[in-house]
């Protein structure tokens, strides 16, 4: 039976917190990965610390958004970090900003998968219309999974609630799933949240979970997700 795919969202400053969550979450029960975003990145010892990492799946989560020549030299600027597996970027960028976005990373890295972030979990329908967006999110996620596809991404993130609304748009594509939280924890600032055990049966192919694993005793929690599922 496969392992489910777990990415832990190591959402800190700090290189020892990263290595006691490495160390605490290891287990042959689940496949998991860790997920760092802008705050470990763009931290004074956060690239170094990365690019040192060894044997481990690595999700970068720096949601690329900007006209396609600065994207591209953003992906040229991460060739030195050969140990990355994913790489998301904003669908909202548009058609020509994710095909040039795949372009340059198949430059660097041929094994680096492009995810195509949809509409941030943080967001509910009522707070996506003061932006000016007039579709609803499920809508909307739907439009950008097929802008996705159609720039050969290899896969997309969206809440659990959109995920069983794209496995036909994202056949062969990753689905992954942030806003996760385990049973009777709190959302905190996120609106559009599942449990693990959903977000699967709804079609992600891989989730990514912070909070509920990382916040008090990490080995505690782990049982707690793999019981969970």
């Amino acid at each position: 039976m496969k392992k489910p795919k777990i990415f832990i969202a190591c959402d800190t400053t700090s290189p020892n917190v990263i290595r006691k969550i490495i160390s605490h979450t290891k287990t042959n029960k689940l496949n998991i990965g860790y997920k760092f975003g802008l705050e470990f990145f763009c931290s004074k010892d956060g690239r170094k610390f990365i690019s040192k990492l060894k044997n481990k799946e690595i999700f970068l989560d720096l949601k690329l958004n900007d006209i396609p020549n600065t994207c591209a030299s953003a992906i040229h600027s991460l060739r030195d970090l050969k140990n990355i597996s994913y790489l998301t970027v904003h669908t909202n960028g548009g058609y020509e900003m994710l095909k040039t976005i795949k372009k340059a990373s198949k430059k660097i890295n041929k094994k680096l998968k492009i995810l195509g972030v949809t509409v941030l979990t943080s967001f509910s329908n009522s707070s996506i219309k003061k932006i000016g967006h007039t579709k609803s999110i499920k809508d909307l996620v739907k439009k950008q999974a097929a802008l996705a596809k159609s720039a050969r991404l290899d896969g997309i993130v969206c809440s659990g609630y959109e995920a069983k609304l794209l496995k036909k748009i994202c056949k062969r594509m990753d689905i992954i799933t942030p806003g996760i939280r385990l049973k009777g924890d709190g959302v905190g600032d996120q609106k559009r949240v599942m449990t693990p055990k959903d977000a699967f049966k709804n079609g992600a192919t891989a989730i990514v979970m912070g909070r509920s694993i990382t916040k008090g005793n990490i080995k505690n929690n782990i049982q707690k997700l793999i019981k969970s599922l």
